[in-house]
Protein backbone atom coordinates (compact mmCIF):
# COMPACT_ATOMS: atom_id res chain seq x y z
CA UNK A 1 0.00 0.00 0.00
CA UNK A 2 1.44 3.34 -1.23
CA UNK A 3 1.63 6.20 2.09
CA UNK A 4 -1.28 7.77 0.88
CA UNK A 5 -3.33 4.86 1.62
CA UNK A 6 -4.13 4.11 -2.49
CA UNK A 7 -4.79 0.57 -3.24
CA UNK A 8 -3.89 0.79 -6.92
CA UNK A 9 -0.29 -1.10 -6.40
CA UNK A 10 -2.00 -3.94 -4.31
CA UNK A 11 -5.38 -4.09 -7.20
CA UNK A 12 -2.61 -4.93 -9.71
CA UNK A 13 -1.09 -7.47 -7.88
CA UNK A 14 -4.36 -9.30 -6.81
CA UNK A 15 -5.82 -10.55 -9.92
CA UNK A 16 -8.23 -13.10 -8.06
CA UNK A 17 -10.62 -10.10 -7.32
CA UNK A 18 -13.68 -9.43 -9.99
CA UNK A 19 -16.51 -7.71 -10.60
CA UNK A 20 -18.55 -9.32 -8.32
CA UNK A 21 -16.59 -8.54 -5.75
CA UNK A 22 -16.60 -5.17 -5.94
CA UNK A 23 -20.52 -4.96 -5.83
CA UNK A 24 -21.15 -6.57 -2.49
CA UNK A 25 -18.13 -4.70 -1.50
CA UNK A 26 -20.36 -1.58 -2.63
CA UNK A 27 -23.70 -3.15 -1.62
CA UNK A 28 -22.25 -3.05 2.27
CA UNK A 29 -20.55 0.59 1.73
CA UNK A 30 -23.46 1.79 0.74
CA UNK A 31 -26.01 -0.20 3.00
CA UNK A 32 -23.80 0.71 5.85
CA UNK A 33 -24.32 -2.83 7.68
CA UNK A 34 -23.74 -6.33 6.57
CA UNK A 35 -27.08 -7.66 7.21
CA UNK A 36 -28.79 -4.78 5.40
CA UNK A 37 -26.70 -5.73 2.33
CA UNK A 38 -27.35 -9.40 2.71
CA UNK A 39 -30.85 -8.63 3.00
CA UNK A 40 -30.30 -6.70 -0.86
CA UNK A 41 -28.34 -9.05 -1.98
CA UNK A 42 -30.85 -12.42 -1.45
CA UNK A 43 -28.17 -14.10 0.81
CA UNK A 44 -27.71 -14.45 4.25
CA UNK A 45 -25.69 -12.39 6.37
CA UNK A 46 -22.65 -14.88 7.36
CA UNK A 47 -21.83 -15.87 3.83
CA UNK A 48 -21.62 -11.85 2.90
CA UNK A 49 -19.34 -11.52 5.91
CA UNK A 50 -17.59 -14.21 4.79
CA UNK A 51 -17.09 -13.02 1.86
CA UNK A 52 -16.26 -9.47 2.62
CA UNK A 53 -12.95 -10.95 5.18
CA UNK A 54 -11.90 -13.10 2.07
CA UNK A 55 -11.78 -9.85 0.21
CA UNK A 56 -9.72 -8.01 2.72
CA UNK A 57 -6.77 -10.95 3.20
CA UNK A 58 -7.00 -10.76 -0.41
CA UNK A 59 -6.09 -6.57 -0.77
CA UNK A 60 -4.00 -7.29 2.97
CA UNK A 61 -5.93 -4.74 4.43
CA UNK A 62 -8.70 -4.00 6.24
CA UNK A 63 -11.61 -2.14 4.07
CA UNK A 64 -14.70 -1.92 6.90
CA UNK A 65 -14.45 -0.94 10.85
CA UNK A 66 -16.95 -3.06 12.21
CA UNK A 67 -19.16 -2.28 15.05
CA UNK A 68 -22.41 -2.61 16.65
CA UNK A 69 -24.02 -0.35 14.36
CA UNK A 70 -22.87 -1.82 11.52
CA UNK A 71 -19.59 -0.86 9.02
CA UNK A 72 -17.77 2.17 8.43
CA UNK A 73 -15.11 2.26 5.73
CA UNK A 74 -11.41 2.32 5.90
CA UNK A 75 -9.44 5.26 4.26
CA UNK A 76 -8.20 2.00 2.24
CA UNK A 77 -11.85 1.04 1.66
CA UNK A 78 -12.93 4.60 0.55
CA UNK A 79 -10.10 4.29 -2.12
CA UNK A 80 -11.40 0.71 -3.52
CA UNK A 81 -15.10 2.29 -3.78
CA UNK A 82 -13.34 4.79 -6.07
CA UNK A 83 -12.22 2.11 -7.79
CA UNK A 84 -14.98 -0.07 -7.96
CA UNK A 85 -17.48 2.85 -9.08
CA UNK A 86 -15.29 3.37 -12.27
CA UNK A 87 -15.18 -0.28 -12.66
CA UNK A 88 -19.35 -0.73 -12.70
CA UNK A 89 -19.05 2.85 -15.03
CA UNK A 90 -16.39 0.99 -17.59
CA UNK A 91 -18.80 -2.35 -17.05
CA UNK A 92 -22.31 -0.22 -17.66
CA UNK A 93 -20.51 1.45 -21.20
CA UNK A 94 -19.41 -1.87 -22.55
CA UNK A 95 -22.78 -3.65 -22.01
CA UNK A 96 -24.52 -0.58 -23.97
CA UNK A 97 -21.92 -0.75 -26.09
CA UNK A 98 -22.69 -4.04 -27.06
CA UNK A 99 -26.48 -3.55 -26.74
CA UNK A 100 -26.36 -0.79 -29.39
CA UNK A 101 -24.22 -2.71 -31.82
CA UNK A 102 -26.51 -5.15 -31.08
CA UNK A 103 -29.56 -3.20 -32.14
CA UNK A 104 -28.33 -1.23 -35.20
CA UNK A 105 -30.03 -2.66 -38.36
CA UNK A 106 -27.30 -4.62 -40.60
CA UNK A 107 -25.69 -2.39 -43.54
CA UNK A 108 -26.61 -4.41 -45.72
CA UNK A 109 -28.54 -8.18 -46.17
CA UNK A 110 -27.20 -9.86 -49.18
CA UNK A 111 -29.50 -13.03 -49.71
CA UNK A 112 -29.04 -15.26 -53.21
CA UNK A 113 -31.23 -18.01 -54.29
CA UNK A 114 -31.83 -20.09 -56.96
CA UNK A 115 -34.02 -19.45 -59.53
CA UNK A 116 -37.39 -21.24 -58.44
CA UNK A 117 -36.78 -20.19 -54.49
CA UNK A 118 -36.18 -16.94 -55.79
CA UNK A 119 -39.12 -16.85 -57.41
CA UNK A 120 -41.44 -17.85 -54.53
CA UNK A 121 -39.55 -16.33 -51.54
CA UNK A 122 -38.12 -12.91 -52.84
CA UNK A 123 -41.33 -10.67 -52.40
CA UNK A 124 -42.70 -12.01 -49.25
CA UNK A 125 -38.83 -11.83 -47.93
CA UNK A 126 -38.85 -8.48 -49.04
CA UNK A 127 -41.44 -7.34 -47.13
CA UNK A 128 -40.54 -8.66 -44.09
CA UNK A 129 -37.22 -7.87 -43.84
CA UNK A 130 -37.76 -3.97 -44.50
CA UNK A 131 -40.24 -4.03 -41.82
CA UNK A 132 -37.75 -5.69 -39.27
CA UNK A 133 -34.84 -3.55 -40.63
CA UNK A 134 -36.14 -0.61 -42.18
CA UNK A 135 -32.47 1.35 -42.27
CA UNK A 136 -30.61 -1.89 -44.12
CA UNK A 137 -29.59 -1.80 -47.73
CA UNK A 138 -30.94 -5.37 -49.05
CA UNK A 139 -29.69 -7.06 -51.64
CA UNK A 140 -31.10 -10.32 -53.59
CA UNK A 141 -29.93 -12.00 -55.95
CA UNK A 142 -30.04 -15.44 -58.33
CA UNK A 143 -28.02 -18.29 -59.80
CA UNK A 144 -27.54 -21.88 -59.86
CA UNK A 145 -25.35 -23.01 -56.97
CA UNK A 146 -22.38 -23.25 -58.74
CA UNK A 147 -21.87 -19.17 -59.00
CA UNK A 148 -23.83 -19.10 -55.21
CA UNK A 149 -21.60 -21.65 -53.01
CA UNK A 150 -18.32 -19.72 -53.94
CA UNK A 151 -19.81 -16.08 -53.05
CA UNK A 152 -20.59 -17.65 -49.84
CA UNK A 153 -17.32 -18.86 -48.72
CA UNK A 154 -15.94 -15.57 -50.04
CA UNK A 155 -18.20 -13.69 -47.87
CA UNK A 156 -19.80 -11.52 -50.87
CA UNK A 157 -23.22 -13.63 -49.67
CA UNK A 158 -24.31 -13.95 -46.39
CA UNK A 159 -27.28 -16.37 -46.40
CA UNK A 160 -28.59 -18.54 -49.70
CA UNK A 161 -31.38 -20.61 -50.37
CA UNK A 162 -30.18 -23.93 -52.20
CA UNK A 163 -31.82 -26.92 -53.64
CA UNK A 164 -29.42 -28.96 -51.56
CA UNK A 165 -26.78 -31.17 -53.75
CA UNK A 166 -26.35 -34.84 -53.72
CA UNK A 167 -22.70 -34.35 -52.59
CA UNK A 168 -22.92 -30.86 -50.07
CA UNK A 169 -19.13 -30.69 -50.50
CA UNK A 170 -18.82 -30.41 -46.16
CA UNK A 171 -21.04 -27.27 -45.86
CA UNK A 172 -23.64 -27.26 -43.60
CA UNK A 173 -27.57 -26.61 -44.62
CA UNK A 174 -30.41 -25.96 -42.40
CA UNK A 175 -33.32 -28.29 -44.66
CA UNK A 176 -36.79 -26.21 -44.69
CA UNK A 177 -39.02 -27.45 -47.47
CA UNK A 178 -39.07 -30.51 -49.87
CA UNK A 179 -40.23 -29.83 -52.90
CA UNK A 180 -41.53 -32.50 -55.95
CA UNK A 181 -40.70 -32.21 -59.31
CA UNK A 182 -43.59 -32.50 -61.97
CA UNK A 183 -43.70 -33.39 -65.95
CA UNK A 184 -44.33 -30.57 -67.91
CA UNK A 185 -45.53 -30.53 -71.47
CA UNK A 186 -46.78 -28.35 -73.94
CA UNK A 187 -50.93 -28.00 -73.53
CA UNK A 188 -51.47 -29.92 -76.61
CA UNK A 189 -49.79 -32.92 -75.16
CA UNK A 190 -51.63 -36.17 -74.37
CA UNK A 191 -51.01 -38.02 -71.50
CA UNK A 192 -53.65 -40.89 -70.66
CA UNK A 193 -52.35 -41.06 -67.52
CA UNK A 194 -52.57 -38.74 -64.21
CA UNK A 195 -49.31 -39.42 -62.07
CA UNK A 196 -46.46 -40.23 -64.32
CA UNK A 197 -44.37 -43.22 -62.77
CA UNK A 198 -40.38 -42.66 -62.91
CA UNK A 199 -40.05 -45.86 -64.83
CA UNK A 200 -42.28 -43.65 -67.35
CA UNK A 201 -39.28 -40.48 -67.57
CA UNK A 202 -37.24 -42.39 -70.22
CA UNK A 203 -39.89 -42.29 -72.83
CA UNK A 204 -40.42 -38.80 -72.85
CA UNK A 205 -38.54 -36.16 -75.44
CA UNK A 206 -36.39 -34.21 -72.38
CA UNK A 207 -35.22 -30.93 -72.11
CA UNK A 208 -32.71 -30.66 -69.35
CA UNK A 209 -29.39 -28.81 -68.14
CA UNK A 210 -26.12 -29.94 -69.21
CA UNK A 211 -24.84 -32.88 -66.68
CA UNK A 212 -23.45 -30.30 -64.37
CA UNK A 213 -26.38 -29.04 -62.92
CA UNK A 214 -27.82 -29.95 -59.79
CA UNK A 215 -31.11 -31.09 -61.71
CA UNK A 216 -29.38 -33.04 -64.22
CA UNK A 217 -27.44 -34.74 -61.67
CA UNK A 218 -30.43 -35.74 -59.62
CA UNK A 219 -32.51 -36.85 -62.44
CA UNK A 220 -29.56 -39.21 -63.76
CA UNK A 221 -28.93 -40.60 -60.54
CA UNK A 222 -32.57 -41.81 -60.29
CA UNK A 223 -32.93 -42.84 -63.37
CA UNK A 224 -29.38 -45.18 -63.13
CA UNK A 225 -31.04 -46.68 -60.43
CA UNK A 226 -33.87 -47.62 -61.87
CA UNK A 227 -31.70 -49.13 -65.21
CA UNK A 228 -32.94 -46.69 -67.51
CA UNK A 229 -31.07 -42.90 -68.74
CA UNK A 230 -33.22 -39.95 -69.70
CA UNK A 231 -34.32 -39.28 -73.19
CA UNK A 232 -32.96 -35.80 -73.84
CA UNK A 233 -33.87 -34.32 -77.10
CA UNK A 234 -32.19 -30.62 -76.08
CA UNK A 235 -29.94 -29.45 -73.49
CA UNK A 236 -30.68 -26.09 -72.56
CA UNK A 237 -28.72 -24.22 -69.73
CA UNK A 238 -30.94 -21.49 -70.39
CA UNK A 239 -33.16 -19.47 -67.94
CA UNK A 240 -36.16 -21.56 -66.21
CA UNK A 241 -38.71 -18.68 -68.52
CA UNK A 242 -36.53 -19.96 -71.54
CA UNK A 243 -37.21 -23.34 -70.91
CA UNK A 244 -40.63 -23.26 -70.13
CA UNK A 245 -41.12 -21.49 -73.72
CA UNK A 246 -39.23 -24.31 -75.29
CA UNK A 247 -41.77 -26.97 -74.20
CA UNK A 248 -44.57 -24.26 -74.73
CA UNK A 249 -43.06 -24.35 -78.27
CA UNK A 250 -42.99 -28.10 -78.50
CA UNK A 251 -39.53 -28.65 -78.51
CA UNK A 252 -39.86 -31.12 -75.45
CA UNK A 253 -40.92 -31.36 -72.03
CA UNK A 254 -39.02 -30.72 -68.48
CA UNK A 255 -39.05 -31.81 -65.47
CA UNK A 256 -39.15 -28.83 -62.95
CA UNK A 257 -41.13 -27.83 -59.25
CA UNK A 258 -44.75 -26.87 -60.19
CA UNK A 259 -44.01 -23.52 -58.33
CA UNK A 260 -41.53 -22.63 -61.18
CA UNK A 261 -44.27 -23.28 -63.73
CA UNK A 262 -47.76 -22.52 -61.73
CA UNK A 263 -48.65 -18.93 -63.87
CA UNK A 264 -47.60 -21.06 -67.03
CA UNK A 265 -50.17 -23.90 -65.91
CA UNK A 266 -52.60 -21.03 -64.79
CA UNK A 267 -52.65 -19.76 -68.42
CA UNK A 268 -53.11 -22.71 -70.05
CA UNK A 269 -49.33 -22.89 -72.06
CA UNK A 270 -48.32 -25.76 -70.58
CA UNK A 271 -49.98 -28.70 -68.47
CA UNK A 272 -48.01 -30.25 -65.47
CA UNK A 273 -48.67 -33.73 -64.44
CA UNK A 274 -47.10 -34.79 -61.05
CA UNK A 275 -44.34 -37.80 -60.74
CA UNK A 276 -46.41 -40.58 -58.76
CA UNK A 277 -42.77 -41.48 -56.88
CA UNK A 278 -40.86 -39.69 -53.72
CA UNK A 279 -37.75 -39.89 -55.44
CA UNK A 280 -37.51 -37.09 -57.22
CA UNK A 281 -38.09 -34.73 -54.53
CA UNK A 282 -35.65 -31.77 -54.22
CA UNK A 283 -34.53 -30.27 -50.66
CA UNK A 284 -34.30 -26.47 -50.50
CA UNK A 285 -32.13 -25.51 -47.16
CA UNK A 286 -30.57 -22.48 -45.57
CA UNK A 287 -27.03 -22.44 -45.64
CA UNK A 288 -24.86 -18.81 -44.24
CA UNK A 289 -21.77 -17.58 -45.60
CA UNK A 290 -18.86 -15.99 -44.21
CA UNK A 291 -21.09 -12.94 -42.93
CA UNK A 292 -20.42 -9.99 -41.11
CA UNK A 293 -23.66 -9.38 -39.27
CA UNK A 294 -23.93 -9.98 -36.00
CA UNK A 295 -25.36 -13.22 -34.42
CA UNK A 296 -28.24 -11.77 -33.06
CA UNK A 297 -29.46 -10.19 -36.52
CA UNK A 298 -28.89 -13.29 -38.54
CA UNK A 299 -30.46 -15.24 -35.97
CA UNK A 300 -33.59 -12.99 -36.82
CA UNK A 301 -32.47 -13.03 -40.27
CA UNK A 302 -32.73 -16.57 -40.54
CA UNK A 303 -36.00 -16.87 -38.80
CA UNK A 304 -37.91 -13.93 -40.66
CA UNK A 305 -37.08 -16.95 -44.08
CA UNK A 306 -38.04 -19.87 -41.76
CA UNK A 307 -41.40 -17.96 -41.30
CA UNK A 308 -42.27 -16.24 -44.63
CA UNK A 309 -41.10 -20.03 -46.65
CA UNK A 310 -43.38 -21.85 -43.58
CA UNK A 311 -46.46 -19.66 -44.43
CA UNK A 312 -46.32 -19.61 -48.33
CA UNK A 313 -46.75 -23.14 -48.16
CA UNK A 314 -49.61 -22.55 -45.44
CA UNK A 315 -51.42 -20.37 -48.00
CA UNK A 316 -50.93 -22.75 -50.54
CA UNK A 317 -49.00 -19.84 -52.29
CA UNK A 318 -45.80 -22.44 -52.98
CA UNK A 319 -47.36 -25.16 -54.59
CA UNK A 320 -45.96 -28.76 -54.68
CA UNK A 321 -44.07 -28.04 -51.47
CA UNK A 322 -43.86 -29.19 -47.62
CA UNK A 323 -42.43 -27.81 -44.59
CA UNK A 324 -40.02 -30.08 -43.11
CA UNK A 325 -37.61 -27.29 -40.80
CA UNK A 326 -38.42 -26.61 -37.60
CA UNK A 327 -41.34 -25.74 -36.29
CA UNK A 328 -42.54 -22.08 -37.32
CA UNK A 329 -43.56 -19.41 -34.50
CA UNK A 330 -45.17 -16.41 -35.12
CA UNK A 331 -43.69 -13.40 -33.53
CA UNK A 332 -43.88 -10.02 -33.74
CA UNK A 333 -40.52 -9.92 -35.14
Amino acid sequence: MSQNGQLKPILWHYSSMNSDDLNLFSLVADAGSISSAALAAGCDASTLSRKISQLEAEVGTRLFRRSGRGVALTPQGESLLDHAKQVRVLIEQAVKALSDQECLDPLKIRIAAQPTIAKVLFGDLFHAISKRYPHSQIHFSEGLASGILPSLHAGEVDIALLYRPEYAAGLSYEPLVSEGLCLLTPNDYSIAQQAIEVADLATFPLILPSTHHGLRVMIDSVLTRHGMTPNVALESDSSIAITMQLVHKGCGCTLLPLAAAAEEVALGRLKAYPLADSELQRCVALVVGKTSIQPNALWVLNKLIRDVAHNLIASNEWPGAQWIGQQAVKTDD
